[in-house]
């Protein structure tokens, strides 16, 4: 008979061949029934020539030239591509945080990214050190287009493109590889000639042999190194070669592999600049990145949050703030995320993933109990070692746990670190409440608090904003001194020897109100002597009092752990009098155990 779980999922097939001979004890899982055997991997597929790697020992010690195609590749992968209002303002993003070199449209494909470039031409707006770079096919007629769209930009980048991988030659394009090398060759010179006729023009090339990383090394290569002489590329005039992994077909080191021999090999190695374009449909994209960095590549082509088709483009962000929270100057800005990502979820019409790194909604915030509490130790202890150096606690080197950077650094705050629910621990609670209402409770106090907080996100099932931590702090441990069985009407203490004092007071209990005294080596022993006339035994167990902010005038909080007649509560009080809340903290106890033993 099925199992439940199988009936559930009448669509699902549990795979149940023979688990492998060669598998360990520990591990029965069995072979599943889909048709893995139709997927040729990768090192079937193409040619990985490249046999002494140096790339794994290399590290990452400075920023590549970012190159965002948010305005081209990104807006081809959306429902509703942007006209140029949209475009106009992603582009001021990209400008104002530090983009060098801006992948702007493609003109020939469309009257709407046509009429962009000629709008950033006639603007005048294009800073002096910022290139327009403009995407092609490798066809005369498209090319005439582009070219008819650049007039009047200061600098600009012709990024011409043709796929070269067998499975493109054959069932796309039609052509042999020599044909394809021809056609390539044809386009390119005739770029090159459109480019020379323009006067004054500041014009730079670029080639992608789209599909680079499912294309022949040899071939690449050949068609690379041909381009380069066609173009007289020079140290001073460089030419681009940009290798995409434009389907994501195998581990990143497989790609790292496949640039490292493209780094080695290509001629005129210092008039090339090697650019790399992932994309993301293995979900490495940006591990591929980053290695190929490794392996040589000298510019990163990429979209914002990494929007592209299928699966997206690799992610500008995030590999900017890896180098970022490894010491390395991204040499782009990110000092206010959330508007980054308001920009281009505006632009986009589409929202940024809330675990996506560093700018999600939720990427710094901690529910589980154990990762909160060590986040408000890391933060104390930050804040500490800080002061301790006399510096700004946003100057100290940061190392905090769980958090890799700190928030305030991409103008994120602290509220959204450590949320409440019913994950969430004592250290979480306790941080809240003292980072928006100064309390600090005593750590004998925090876990019956704790309780409480998790019985109330466990009814509800809703997060508990520090709000809602307060009002239920309030209503458990501070109002029960005012709506209990037993209240003060009046009171009052004096000193009336060395080590003596008396407490005096009317006491309201079952519905009668009588006067009542009481000594003892202070106010608060005073106190329960007093409540012990009236019949209420009270032992103070734990007591701590403080002020929760600076200056004349602030409240001060008081804490008292009690045991009344054999019952044993928290209470507290909340006074710009610490006598006054120390008094209201023992008699919130006293009406806490009173109801707990009815």
């Amino acid at each position: 008979m099925a199992s439940p779980q199988i009936q559930a999922f009448p669509t699902l097939r549990t795979p149940c061949g023979p688990v492998p001979a060669d598998a360990p004890a520990w591990n029965p899982q069995r072979p599943s029934a889909m048709p893995h055997e139709r997927y040729r991997p990768a090192h079937d597929r193409v040619a990985l020539p490249l046999t002494e790697r140096t790339w794994p020992s290399r590290r990452l010690e400075r920023a590549p030239l970012w190159v965002p195609v948010d305005l081209r590749d990104g807006n081809q992968a959306l429902a509703e591509p942007m006209d140029t209002e949209r475009k106009r303002r992603m582009f001021d993003l990209m400008v104002t945080m530090g983009y060098k070199e801006i992948e702007v449209g493609y003109p020939s494909a469309s009257r709407t990214d046509f009429d962009f470039v000629r709008h950033l031409a006639g603007s005048g707006d294009v800073p002096e050190d910022v290139t327009v770079s403009v995407f092609t096919a490798a066809r005369h007629d498209l090319i005439d287009r582009t070219i008819a769209s650049i007039e009047g930009l200061p600098h600009t980048v012709v990024h011409l493109y043709t796929a070269t991988a067998p499975t493109w030659r054959d069932v796309v394009l039609g052509r042999s590889r020599t044909e394809l090398h021809a056609m390539i060759l044809d386009a390119a010179g005739h770029l090159m000639r459109r480019a020379e006729a323009q006067p004054g023009a500041d014009i730079r090339f670029e080639f992608s042999p789209e599909v680079f990383n499912l294309t022949e090394p040899d071939f690449v290569l050949e068609v690379c190194n041909s381009i380069t002489e066609l173009w007289d590329a020079s140290p001073d005039r460089p030419v681009i070669h940009n290798l995409p992994a434009t389907v994501e077909i195998a581990t990143p080191n497989v790609y790292a592999d496949q640039i490292e021999y493209m780094d080695r090999h290509l001629a005129r190695r210092d008039s090339v600049i090697l650019s790399v374009h992932p994309h993301n449909d293995r979900g490495t994209g940006v591990a591929c990145a980053e290695l190929a960095v490794l392996a040589g590549a000298q510019r990163v082509e990429g979209c914002l949050f990494g929007n592209g088709e299928r699966t997206g483009n690799v992610d500008l962000v995030t590999l900017a703030l890896n180098l970022y929270a490894q010491g390395v100057n991204p040499m782009v800005d990110f000092s206010d995320i959330d508007a980054v990502r308001e920009v281009v979820e505006h632009c986009n019409r589409l929202p940024v993933h809330p675990r996506h790194p560093y700018a999600g909604e939720l990427v710094h915030t901690a529910f589980s109990g154990t990762h909160q509490d060590a986040i408000s130790k890391g933060m104390a202890h930050h804040a500490k070692r800080a002061a301790e150096q006399g510096i700004a606690p946003d100057e100290a080197p940061w190392e905090v746990p769980y958090l890799p950077i700190d928030p305030g650094d991409i103008g994120r705050t602290y509220e959204e670190v450590i949320r409440i629910n019913s994950q969430s621990g004592k250290g979480g609670i306790a941080h809240l409440l003292h980072t928006h209402h100064g309390l600090d409770l005593p750590k004998a106090m925090r876990p019956d608090f704790s309780g409480a907080v998790q019985r109330a996100t466990d009814a509800s099932g809703q997060e508990l904003s520090h709000k809602d931590l307060w009002d239920l702090f309030h209503a458990r441990y501070i109002s029960p001194a005012e709506n209990g069985p037993v209240t003060l009407s009046s009171w009052s203490t004096a000193q009336t020897g060395p080590g003596e004092h008396r407490f005096s007071c009317v006491l309201s209990a079952d519905g009668h109100e009588r006067p009542y005294q009481g000594t003892g080596n202070g106010p608060l022993s005073a106190l329960t002597q007093a409540l012990g006339s009236a019949g209420i035994t009270v032992d103070i167990l734990h007591y701590a009092e403080h002020a929760t902010s600076v200056g004349p005038g602030s409240p001060a909080v008081a804490y008292a752990e009690c045991r009344v007649d054999g019952a044993t509560c928290w209470g507290a009080g909340w006074d710009t009098s610490i006598l006054a809340a120390s008094v209201q903290a023992v008699l919130a106890a006293v009406n806490r155990a009173g109801q707990a033993g009815r």
